[in-house]
Protein backbone atom coordinates (compact mmCIF):
# COMPACT_ATOMS: atom_id res chain seq x y z
CA UNK A 1 0.00 0.00 0.00
CA UNK A 2 1.00 3.12 -0.81
CA UNK A 3 1.99 5.72 2.27
CA UNK A 4 0.96 9.19 1.55
CA UNK A 5 2.11 11.10 4.65
CA UNK A 6 4.86 10.80 7.37
CA UNK A 7 3.28 10.21 10.14
CA UNK A 8 1.50 6.75 11.48
CA UNK A 9 -1.02 6.20 13.97
CA UNK A 10 0.16 2.24 15.51
CA UNK A 11 -1.44 0.44 17.65
CA UNK A 12 0.18 -0.39 21.06
CA UNK A 13 2.69 -2.69 20.06
CA UNK A 14 1.63 -4.97 22.80
CA UNK A 15 -1.81 -4.87 22.33
CA UNK A 16 -1.28 -5.45 18.54
CA UNK A 17 1.24 -8.45 18.53
CA UNK A 18 -1.43 -10.07 21.31
CA UNK A 19 -4.65 -9.72 18.95
CA UNK A 20 -2.57 -10.45 15.49
CA UNK A 21 -3.98 -7.27 13.48
CA UNK A 22 -3.29 -7.38 9.90
CA UNK A 23 -2.72 -3.79 9.49
CA UNK A 24 -1.66 -1.09 6.96
CA UNK A 25 -1.34 2.84 7.18
CA UNK A 26 -2.21 5.50 6.04
CA UNK A 27 -1.25 8.71 7.63
CA UNK A 28 -3.08 11.95 7.92
CA UNK A 29 0.03 14.64 8.47
CA UNK A 30 -0.53 18.28 6.57
CA UNK A 31 1.29 20.62 8.84
CA UNK A 32 3.75 20.88 5.44
CA UNK A 33 0.61 21.48 3.16
CA UNK A 34 0.00 25.12 1.83
CA UNK A 35 -3.48 26.23 2.79
CA UNK A 36 -2.93 28.76 0.69
CA UNK A 37 -3.04 26.30 -2.16
CA UNK A 38 -6.60 25.17 -1.05
CA UNK A 39 -10.08 26.50 -1.17
CA UNK A 40 -10.85 26.32 2.71
CA UNK A 41 -14.29 28.16 2.02
CA UNK A 42 -16.19 24.77 2.41
CA UNK A 43 -14.31 23.80 5.59
CA UNK A 44 -14.36 27.74 7.91
CA UNK A 45 -17.75 26.54 9.80
CA UNK A 46 -15.73 23.26 11.23
CA UNK A 47 -13.52 25.80 13.04
CA UNK A 48 -9.31 25.55 13.78
CA UNK A 49 -7.33 23.18 15.80
CA UNK A 50 -3.48 23.97 15.50
CA UNK A 51 -1.74 20.96 16.25
CA UNK A 52 -5.32 18.63 16.58
CA UNK A 53 -4.41 14.73 16.34
CA UNK A 54 -7.21 12.07 15.28
CA UNK A 55 -6.87 8.67 14.70
CA UNK A 56 -9.38 6.29 12.44
CA UNK A 57 -8.99 2.96 12.13
CA UNK A 58 -11.50 0.83 9.95
CA UNK A 59 -11.79 -2.20 7.52
CA UNK A 60 -10.73 -0.03 4.53
CA UNK A 61 -7.67 -1.30 2.79
CA UNK A 62 -5.10 -0.81 -0.22
CA UNK A 63 -6.42 1.86 -2.96
CA UNK A 64 -9.38 2.49 -0.92
CA UNK A 65 -7.61 3.49 1.96
CA UNK A 66 -5.38 5.75 0.16
CA UNK A 67 -8.84 7.65 -1.37
CA UNK A 68 -10.02 8.04 1.93
CA UNK A 69 -6.86 9.64 3.10
CA UNK A 70 -7.11 11.87 0.20
CA UNK A 71 -10.50 12.60 0.49
CA UNK A 72 -10.11 14.64 3.77
CA UNK A 73 -6.92 16.02 2.69
CA UNK A 74 -8.37 19.73 2.11
CA UNK A 75 -10.34 19.32 5.52
CA UNK A 76 -7.56 18.74 7.49
CA UNK A 77 -5.34 21.74 5.63
CA UNK A 78 -8.07 24.03 6.52
CA UNK A 79 -8.77 23.13 10.03
CA UNK A 80 -5.30 21.78 11.59
CA UNK A 81 -7.03 18.80 12.87
CA UNK A 82 -3.69 15.98 11.65
CA UNK A 83 -6.18 13.03 11.03
CA UNK A 84 -4.40 9.56 10.51
CA UNK A 85 -6.12 5.82 9.07
CA UNK A 86 -5.08 2.94 10.09
CA UNK A 87 -6.96 -0.03 8.07
CA UNK A 88 -6.88 -3.47 9.82
CA UNK A 89 -8.61 -6.89 8.04
CA UNK A 90 -9.05 -7.38 11.98
CA UNK A 91 -10.90 -4.23 12.68
CA UNK A 92 -14.28 -6.08 13.31
CA UNK A 93 -13.22 -8.90 15.64
CA UNK A 94 -11.15 -6.86 17.24
CA UNK A 95 -12.07 -2.99 17.82
CA UNK A 96 -14.20 -3.82 21.39
CA UNK A 97 -11.12 -5.63 23.05
CA UNK A 98 -9.38 -2.36 21.47
CA UNK A 99 -11.96 -0.30 23.34
CA UNK A 100 -12.39 -2.32 26.54
CA UNK A 101 -8.62 -2.22 27.21
CA UNK A 102 -8.42 1.71 26.25
CA UNK A 103 -6.80 1.28 23.23
CA UNK A 104 -8.74 2.10 20.97
CA UNK A 105 -8.78 4.98 18.12
CA UNK A 106 -10.68 8.10 18.31
CA UNK A 107 -12.76 7.28 15.98
CA UNK A 108 -13.65 3.26 13.86
CA UNK A 109 -15.06 3.23 10.99
CA UNK A 110 -17.99 0.43 12.59
CA UNK A 111 -19.51 -2.15 9.29
CA UNK A 112 -21.88 -3.24 11.29
CA UNK A 113 -25.47 -1.89 13.14
CA UNK A 114 -25.05 -5.20 15.30
CA UNK A 115 -21.24 -4.44 16.21
CA UNK A 116 -22.17 -0.68 17.01
CA UNK A 117 -24.75 -1.93 19.54
CA UNK A 118 -22.49 -3.89 21.08
CA UNK A 119 -19.67 -0.96 21.32
CA UNK A 120 -22.50 1.05 23.01
CA UNK A 121 -23.47 -1.24 25.31
CA UNK A 122 -20.20 -1.56 26.52
CA UNK A 123 -20.23 1.94 27.37
CA UNK A 124 -17.09 2.89 24.89
CA UNK A 125 -19.13 4.42 22.35
CA UNK A 126 -19.75 8.72 22.50
CA UNK A 127 -22.98 9.93 21.46
CA UNK A 128 -23.06 11.87 18.17
CA UNK A 129 -22.76 15.93 18.19
CA UNK A 130 -25.83 18.39 17.42
CA UNK A 131 -23.95 19.18 13.85
CA UNK A 132 -23.25 15.65 12.93
CA UNK A 133 -27.21 15.23 14.06
CA UNK A 134 -27.81 18.09 11.49
CA UNK A 135 -26.03 16.50 8.78
CA UNK A 136 -28.19 13.11 9.49
CA UNK A 137 -31.34 14.65 9.41
CA UNK A 138 -30.55 17.23 6.50
CA UNK A 139 -28.89 14.48 4.17
CA UNK A 140 -29.54 11.13 4.79
CA UNK A 141 -32.67 9.30 4.99
CA UNK A 142 -34.88 8.36 8.25
CA UNK A 143 -33.69 4.57 8.14
CA UNK A 144 -30.03 5.23 8.18
CA UNK A 145 -30.75 7.66 11.46
CA UNK A 146 -32.29 4.45 13.21
CA UNK A 147 -29.59 1.76 12.01
CA UNK A 148 -26.98 3.88 14.26
CA UNK A 149 -29.55 4.97 17.03
CA UNK A 150 -29.66 3.31 20.36
CA UNK A 151 -32.48 3.81 23.00
CA UNK A 152 -33.26 6.87 21.62
CA UNK A 153 -29.56 8.23 21.34
CA UNK A 154 -28.10 8.72 17.95
CA UNK A 155 -23.81 7.51 17.56
CA UNK A 156 -23.39 8.02 14.44
CA UNK A 157 -23.69 9.08 10.95
CA UNK A 158 -23.50 7.07 8.20
CA UNK A 159 -20.64 7.27 5.92
CA UNK A 160 -20.44 5.10 2.28
CA UNK A 161 -22.97 2.69 1.21
CA UNK A 162 -23.38 -0.46 -0.92
CA UNK A 163 -25.98 -2.00 -3.11
CA UNK A 164 -25.61 -5.90 -2.83
CA UNK A 165 -27.19 -8.18 -4.99
CA UNK A 166 -25.62 -6.83 -8.55
CA UNK A 167 -24.99 -10.08 -11.26
CA UNK A 168 -21.77 -8.98 -12.71
CA UNK A 169 -21.51 -10.35 -15.97
CA UNK A 170 -19.75 -9.58 -19.51
CA UNK A 171 -21.86 -7.84 -21.77
CA UNK A 172 -19.42 -8.75 -24.66
CA UNK A 173 -20.58 -12.67 -23.96
CA UNK A 174 -24.16 -11.69 -23.26
CA UNK A 175 -24.29 -10.12 -26.54
CA UNK A 176 -22.56 -12.82 -28.75
CA UNK A 177 -24.47 -15.67 -27.21
CA UNK A 178 -27.80 -14.08 -27.35
CA UNK A 179 -28.42 -14.06 -23.91
CA UNK A 180 -31.05 -10.92 -22.11
CA UNK A 181 -31.00 -9.80 -19.02
CA UNK A 182 -33.22 -11.81 -16.59
CA UNK A 183 -36.48 -9.64 -15.19
CA UNK A 184 -37.44 -11.72 -12.79
CA UNK A 185 -36.15 -15.03 -10.77
CA UNK A 186 -37.28 -17.77 -12.85
CA UNK A 187 -35.88 -16.10 -16.13
CA UNK A 188 -32.02 -15.82 -14.08
CA UNK A 189 -32.83 -19.93 -13.06
CA UNK A 190 -33.77 -20.22 -16.75
CA UNK A 191 -30.54 -18.68 -18.04
CA UNK A 192 -28.14 -20.42 -15.48
CA UNK A 193 -29.53 -23.53 -16.55
CA UNK A 194 -29.13 -22.63 -20.33
CA UNK A 195 -25.32 -21.66 -19.45
CA UNK A 196 -24.84 -24.83 -17.54
CA UNK A 197 -26.49 -26.74 -20.32
CA UNK A 198 -24.10 -25.30 -23.31
CA UNK A 199 -21.35 -27.36 -21.00
CA UNK A 200 -18.10 -25.16 -21.58
CA UNK A 201 -18.20 -23.28 -18.76
CA UNK A 202 -20.68 -23.39 -15.12
CA UNK A 203 -22.50 -20.52 -15.32
CA UNK A 204 -21.76 -19.16 -11.83
CA UNK A 205 -18.34 -18.21 -9.89
CA UNK A 206 -18.37 -17.95 -6.13
CA UNK A 207 -15.86 -16.91 -3.42
CA UNK A 208 -16.94 -17.21 0.24
CA UNK A 209 -13.50 -16.73 1.56
CA UNK A 210 -12.64 -13.41 3.84
CA UNK A 211 -10.45 -14.49 6.53
CA UNK A 212 -12.23 -14.45 10.47
CA UNK A 213 -15.46 -13.10 8.08
CA UNK A 214 -15.68 -16.38 5.60
CA UNK A 215 -19.19 -17.28 4.69
CA UNK A 216 -20.32 -13.41 4.77
CA UNK A 217 -20.86 -14.03 0.60
CA UNK A 218 -23.18 -16.17 1.09
CA UNK A 219 -25.54 -14.69 3.74
CA UNK A 220 -25.71 -11.75 1.64
CA UNK A 221 -27.15 -14.35 -1.44
CA UNK A 222 -29.87 -15.20 1.28
CA UNK A 223 -30.66 -12.14 2.39
CA UNK A 224 -31.65 -11.17 -1.04
CA UNK A 225 -33.78 -13.94 -1.50
CA UNK A 226 -35.43 -13.43 1.65
CA UNK A 227 -36.33 -9.67 0.79
CA UNK A 228 -37.34 -10.88 -3.10
CA UNK A 229 -39.21 -14.18 -2.39
CA UNK A 230 -41.21 -13.16 1.37
CA UNK A 231 -40.94 -9.07 1.31
CA UNK A 232 -39.55 -6.11 3.48
CA UNK A 233 -42.00 -6.74 6.48
CA UNK A 234 -40.76 -10.91 6.83
CA UNK A 235 -37.42 -9.60 6.13
CA UNK A 236 -37.37 -6.97 9.37
CA UNK A 237 -39.35 -9.48 11.30
CA UNK A 238 -36.33 -11.72 10.35
CA UNK A 239 -33.63 -9.74 11.52
CA UNK A 240 -35.29 -8.43 14.24
CA UNK A 241 -35.98 -12.14 15.36
CA UNK A 242 -39.39 -11.92 15.92
CA UNK A 243 -40.06 -14.75 13.64
CA UNK A 244 -37.25 -17.46 14.54
CA UNK A 245 -34.23 -18.28 12.26
CA UNK A 246 -35.44 -21.53 11.23
CA UNK A 247 -38.91 -19.93 10.09
CA UNK A 248 -40.19 -21.98 6.96
CA UNK A 249 -39.75 -18.69 4.72
CA UNK A 250 -36.35 -18.15 5.56
CA UNK A 251 -35.75 -22.62 4.94
CA UNK A 252 -37.08 -21.42 1.72
CA UNK A 253 -34.48 -18.54 0.43
CA UNK A 254 -31.95 -20.95 1.69
CA UNK A 255 -33.28 -23.93 -0.59
CA UNK A 256 -33.55 -21.17 -3.71
CA UNK A 257 -30.18 -20.00 -3.37
CA UNK A 258 -28.73 -23.97 -2.93
CA UNK A 259 -30.13 -23.94 -6.39
CA UNK A 260 -26.94 -22.69 -6.74
CA UNK A 261 -24.42 -22.66 -4.35
CA UNK A 262 -25.14 -26.62 -3.84
CA UNK A 263 -25.26 -27.21 -7.25
CA UNK A 264 -22.49 -28.95 -9.01
CA UNK A 265 -23.89 -27.91 -12.38
CA UNK A 266 -23.61 -24.63 -11.01
CA UNK A 267 -20.60 -23.79 -9.57
CA UNK A 268 -17.66 -22.83 -8.92
CA UNK A 269 -17.01 -21.67 -12.26
CA UNK A 270 -13.27 -21.05 -13.30
CA UNK A 271 -11.93 -22.18 -10.12
CA UNK A 272 -13.05 -25.48 -9.11
CA UNK A 273 -15.92 -27.79 -7.76
CA UNK A 274 -18.33 -26.93 -4.95
CA UNK A 275 -16.04 -26.66 -2.04
CA UNK A 276 -14.13 -24.22 -3.60
CA UNK A 277 -16.46 -21.69 -2.73
CA UNK A 278 -15.21 -21.81 0.65
CA UNK A 279 -11.56 -21.60 -0.01
CA UNK A 280 -12.17 -19.11 -2.53
CA UNK A 281 -11.74 -15.08 -1.70
CA UNK A 282 -14.57 -13.36 -2.36
CA UNK A 283 -12.22 -10.44 -3.73
CA UNK A 284 -10.81 -12.75 -6.72
CA UNK A 285 -14.17 -15.04 -6.82
CA UNK A 286 -15.64 -12.83 -9.75
CA UNK A 287 -12.07 -12.30 -11.89
CA UNK A 288 -12.96 -16.03 -14.05
CA UNK A 289 -15.87 -13.73 -15.92
CA UNK A 290 -12.69 -11.87 -18.02
CA UNK A 291 -11.69 -15.48 -19.21
CA UNK A 292 -14.60 -16.94 -19.90
CA UNK A 293 -14.33 -19.26 -17.71
CA UNK A 294 -17.81 -17.93 -15.50
CA UNK A 295 -21.08 -16.15 -16.43
CA UNK A 296 -22.40 -15.00 -13.39
CA UNK A 297 -21.21 -13.64 -10.23
CA UNK A 298 -23.29 -11.98 -7.68
CA UNK A 299 -21.74 -9.22 -5.31
CA UNK A 300 -22.49 -5.80 -4.24
CA UNK A 301 -21.46 -2.38 -6.12
CA UNK A 302 -18.12 -1.89 -4.41
CA UNK A 303 -17.29 -5.25 -6.40
CA UNK A 304 -16.05 -2.45 -8.84
CA UNK A 305 -12.86 -1.90 -7.45
CA UNK A 306 -11.51 -5.34 -7.74
CA UNK A 307 -12.28 -6.14 -11.42
CA UNK A 308 -8.73 -4.43 -12.16
CA UNK A 309 -6.98 -5.44 -8.46
CA UNK A 310 -3.76 -3.64 -9.88
CA UNK A 311 -5.48 -0.59 -11.22
CA UNK A 312 -4.24 -1.10 -14.90
CA UNK A 313 -6.83 0.48 -16.25
CA UNK A 314 -7.45 -2.69 -18.44
CA UNK A 315 -11.12 -3.55 -17.25
CA UNK A 316 -13.67 -1.54 -18.32
CA UNK A 317 -16.92 -1.64 -15.69
CA UNK A 318 -19.64 -0.05 -18.47
CA UNK A 319 -22.03 -1.84 -20.14
CA UNK A 320 -20.77 -1.69 -23.31
CA UNK A 321 -17.57 -2.74 -21.07
CA UNK A 322 -15.48 -5.44 -20.27
CA UNK A 323 -17.94 -6.23 -17.35
CA UNK A 324 -21.41 -4.57 -15.77
CA UNK A 325 -23.91 -5.37 -13.39
CA UNK A 326 -27.94 -6.22 -13.16
CA UNK A 327 -29.77 -6.26 -9.82
CA UNK A 328 -30.50 -9.88 -9.11
CA UNK A 329 -34.49 -9.29 -9.96
CA UNK A 330 -37.79 -9.81 -8.39
CA UNK A 331 -40.23 -12.49 -8.53
CA UNK A 332 -43.13 -10.49 -10.67
CA UNK A 333 -41.33 -8.14 -13.36
CA UNK A 334 -44.00 -5.48 -12.35
CA UNK A 335 -42.40 -5.37 -8.50
CA UNK A 336 -40.59 -2.30 -7.76
CA UNK A 337 -37.03 -1.82 -6.85
CA UNK A 338 -35.82 -3.74 -3.57
CA UNK A 339 -32.54 -3.77 -2.79
CA UNK A 340 -30.06 -4.70 0.21
CA UNK A 341 -27.31 -2.80 1.22
CA UNK A 342 -24.48 -1.88 3.36
CA UNK A 343 -22.98 0.67 5.36
CA UNK A 344 -20.23 2.59 7.48
CA UNK A 345 -20.86 4.55 10.58
CA UNK A 346 -17.57 6.63 12.37
CA UNK A 347 -18.18 5.80 15.84
CA UNK A 348 -16.41 8.04 18.68
CA UNK A 349 -14.32 6.56 21.42
CA UNK A 350 -13.04 9.82 22.36
CA UNK A 351 -14.93 12.49 23.42
CA UNK A 352 -13.09 16.01 22.20
CA UNK A 353 -13.96 19.25 19.82
CA UNK A 354 -11.23 18.20 17.14
CA UNK A 355 -13.36 14.64 16.95
CA UNK A 356 -16.49 15.70 16.22
CA UNK A 357 -15.19 18.50 13.23
CA UNK A 358 -14.16 14.94 11.55
CA UNK A 359 -17.34 13.31 12.28
CA UNK A 360 -19.35 16.30 11.27
CA UNK A 361 -17.20 16.74 7.98
CA UNK A 362 -17.44 13.21 7.60
CA UNK A 363 -21.63 13.15 7.46
CA UNK A 364 -21.71 16.45 5.17
CA UNK A 365 -22.45 16.29 1.26
CA UNK A 366 -18.97 18.30 0.70
CA UNK A 367 -17.24 14.98 2.22
CA UNK A 368 -19.88 12.75 0.07
CA UNK A 369 -18.55 14.60 -3.22
CA UNK A 370 -15.35 14.30 -2.01
CA UNK A 371 -14.59 11.10 -1.67
CA UNK A 372 -17.11 9.86 -4.10
CA UNK A 373 -15.35 11.88 -7.23
CA UNK A 374 -12.34 9.96 -6.11
CA UNK A 375 -13.75 6.56 -7.57
CA UNK A 376 -14.70 3.46 -6.58
CA UNK A 377 -17.71 3.99 -4.15
CA UNK A 378 -20.81 5.48 -3.46
CA UNK A 379 -22.63 6.65 -0.52
CA UNK A 380 -26.81 7.29 0.11
CA UNK A 381 -25.96 11.33 1.59
CA UNK A 382 -29.00 12.95 -0.53
CA UNK A 383 -26.71 15.95 -1.42
CA UNK A 384 -24.35 13.71 -3.25
CA UNK A 385 -24.87 14.27 -7.28
CA UNK A 386 -24.58 11.18 -8.57
CA UNK A 387 -22.45 12.26 -12.15
CA UNK A 388 -19.48 12.76 -9.37
CA UNK A 389 -19.59 8.21 -9.53
CA UNK A 390 -16.78 6.73 -11.45
CA UNK A 391 -18.85 4.30 -13.60
CA UNK A 392 -21.91 4.05 -15.08
CA UNK A 393 -22.97 1.20 -12.64
CA UNK A 394 -21.89 3.31 -9.70
CA UNK A 395 -24.59 6.38 -11.02
CA UNK A 396 -27.00 3.80 -11.09
CA UNK A 397 -26.59 2.58 -7.52
CA UNK A 398 -26.56 6.16 -6.43
CA UNK A 399 -30.09 6.89 -7.92
CA UNK A 400 -31.33 3.81 -6.71
CA UNK A 401 -30.31 4.84 -3.05
CA UNK A 402 -31.85 8.66 -3.13
CA UNK A 403 -35.46 7.23 -4.95
CA UNK A 404 -37.84 7.52 -2.53
CA UNK A 405 -39.39 4.83 -4.17
CA UNK A 406 -36.97 2.28 -3.19
CA UNK A 407 -37.18 -0.35 -1.09
CA UNK A 408 -33.73 -0.46 0.67
CA UNK A 409 -32.98 -2.59 3.32
CA UNK A 410 -29.52 -2.97 5.72
CA UNK A 411 -27.69 -6.06 5.08
CA UNK A 412 -29.48 -8.13 7.91
CA UNK A 413 -26.11 -10.36 9.32
CA UNK A 414 -25.42 -6.43 9.92
CA UNK A 415 -28.21 -5.69 12.31
CA UNK A 416 -28.23 -9.30 13.94
CA UNK A 417 -26.66 -9.59 17.22
CA UNK A 418 -22.51 -10.44 16.74
CA UNK A 419 -23.27 -13.76 17.80
CA UNK A 420 -25.70 -14.69 14.98
CA UNK A 421 -24.68 -12.26 12.30
CA UNK A 422 -21.05 -12.35 12.70
CA UNK A 423 -20.79 -15.45 13.78
CA UNK A 424 -23.24 -18.47 13.68
CA UNK A 425 -24.79 -16.79 10.43
CA UNK A 426 -21.53 -16.67 8.60
CA UNK A 427 -20.58 -20.16 10.18
CA UNK A 428 -23.30 -21.55 8.60
CA UNK A 429 -23.04 -20.72 5.23
CA UNK A 430 -19.96 -22.87 5.15
CA UNK A 431 -21.12 -26.03 6.71
CA UNK A 432 -24.41 -25.62 4.76
CA UNK A 433 -22.27 -25.09 1.33
CA UNK A 434 -19.79 -27.95 2.27
CA UNK A 435 -22.94 -30.33 2.81
CA UNK A 436 -25.06 -29.72 5.60
CA UNK A 437 -28.94 -29.70 5.38
CA UNK A 438 -30.70 -26.14 5.39
CA UNK A 439 -33.11 -27.96 8.43
CA UNK A 440 -29.59 -28.31 10.36
CA UNK A 441 -27.87 -25.55 9.92
CA UNK A 442 -30.82 -23.51 10.46
CA UNK A 443 -31.70 -25.00 13.71
CA UNK A 444 -27.75 -24.43 15.05
CA UNK A 445 -27.97 -20.59 14.02
CA UNK A 446 -31.42 -20.53 15.94
CA UNK A 447 -30.36 -21.93 18.82
CA UNK A 448 -27.24 -19.24 18.86
CA UNK A 449 -30.32 -16.07 18.87
CA UNK A 450 -29.11 -14.53 22.50
CA UNK A 451 -32.09 -14.98 24.90
CA UNK A 452 -31.25 -11.26 26.73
Amino acid sequence: MRLTRHRRWVVPVVAAAALGLALTACTGDVAEEDAADVDCGPYEDYGTFDGAEVTISGTILDLEADRLVESWKDFATCTGIDVSYQGSSEFEAQIAVLAEGGNAPDIGIVPQPGLLQRLVAGGWAIPASQPVIDNIDQWWAPVWKDYATVDGTTYAAPLMASIKGYIWYSPAEFEEKGYEIPKTLDELKSLSEKIASEGDHKPWCVGLESGDATGWPGTDWVEDYVLRLSGPDVYDQWVAHEIPFNDPQIAGAFDAVGQYLKNEDMVNGGIGDVSTQITEAFQTAGLPILDGQCSLHHQASFYETFWDPDATGDVTVASDGDVFGFLLPPVDADSGQAVTGGGEFPVAFRDAPEVEAVRAYLSSDTWANNRVSLGGVISANKGLDPENASSELLVQSIEILQDPETTFRFDGSDLMPGAVGADSFWKGIVAWVGGESTTSVLDTIEASWPTS
